[in-house]
């Protein structure tokens, strides 16, 4: 196993014109999971999963992806829920239906579970997406917190603040938690609007470049059809620009690229700290462009639906 992927699992309720709606699998750890599967890299997902209808579904998108289910065990919880909004332009924004849901109900034993069912998920990268889930909440989010807090014991951390306004109750809370878990781990991706949330009064480049100093060997801040930047600890700014496509919605497609990145640098063996600092700008380079390629295809689609590594050869 070469990424675990620790968050919530949840279903997006996309209203359609006619009043109708989609249940689609989603949630933003989760969607990044399903992408590095379909991109052919062992991945665990640590998350609890309902044993409900929409639970099955979930599951089955998993198991389809070829991602192994961190822990096993189902939780009774109903599964959350999440309805999209899309604008004229297909960008999303979501509603959430939390409490008591599942996507709050992961716990330590689940993590000590996971452990022991796959020792080898002890050893491999992790990858923390926010959303529903913020690091401010109590359970999960704690949890998460502290899966982040132990990232030397990772051979490499990565996070993805995936900031979602609807939920945080205390921004500057939030804003000092992920800021200490910033710290803490090896590579961030951001998106310009999540620096946009937490930093109203600043550059976001800005606040992506006091991050890239504070701890972390790169900070990726994406910025939709322009492309992406990343910012390395000591200086050095990489960019590569975005692909023209036509947009069906943007719903994962910051996950996809996300999973497209881990998925490069995982082609490079670069999923350990020391390698990826001393990488060369190059390598780096051609490893956002591919992240960019994998979120492009996801925006062509209805829904997170990141494409396989065929589907990505098809296209070039």
């Amino acid at each position: 196993m070469h990424v675990v992927v620790a968050g919530e699992a949840l279903v997006d309720l996309v209203r359609e014109a006619d009043g109708s709606e989609r249940a689609l699998p989603g949630g933003s750890p989760f969607n990044v999971a399903v992408g590095l599967g379909r991109l052919g890299v062992p991945t665990g997902f640590l998350g609890a999963i309902s044993d409900d209808g929409f639970g099955a579904l979930l599951a089955a998108r998993l198991e389809d992806a070829g991602v192994t289910v961190l822990p096993a065990a189902r939780t009774t919880r109903p599964t959350t829920l999440a309805t999209v909004h899309l604008d004229a332009g297909g960008h999303a924004s979501y509603e959430f239906v939390l409490e008591g849901t599942s996507a709050t109900g992961m716990t330590d034993d689940d993590v000590a579970r996971a452990v022991e069912q796959v020792p080898a998920s002890a050893a491999a990268a992790l990858h923390v997406s926010l959303g529903a889930v913020t690091l401010t909440a109590p359970g999960t989010g704690t949890l998460l917190a502290r899966l982040v807090a132990a990232a030397p014991a990772r051979p490499l951390v990565s996070l993805d603040p995936n900031v979602r306004p609807a939920v945080i109750g205390d921004l500057v809370a939030e804003r000092a938690a992920i800021a200490a878990a910033v710290g803490a781990v090896d590579l961030v991706k951001v998106s310009d609007a999540d620096l946009e949330a937490l930093h109203p009064d600043r550059d976001p480049l800005a606040v992506a470049g006091d991050w890239a100093r504070s701890g972390p060997e790169i900070v990726v801040v994406t910025q939709g059809a322009q492309g992406a930047t990343a910012m390395r600890s000591d200086g050095r700014m990489l960019t590569v620009t975005g692909l023209d496509v036509d947009v069906v919605d943007t719903v994962g497609a910051g996950d996809a690229f996300t999973a497209g990145l881990l998925a490069a640098l995982d082609e490079r063996s670069l999923l350990e700290r020391r390698a990826l600092a001393t990488a060369d700008d190059v390598t780096l380079r051609d490893a956002l462009a591919f992240a960019a390629r994998v979120a492009a295809l996801t925006c062509m689609r209805h829904g997170a639906d990141p494409p396989r590594r065929s589907e990505l050869a098809d296209a070039a």
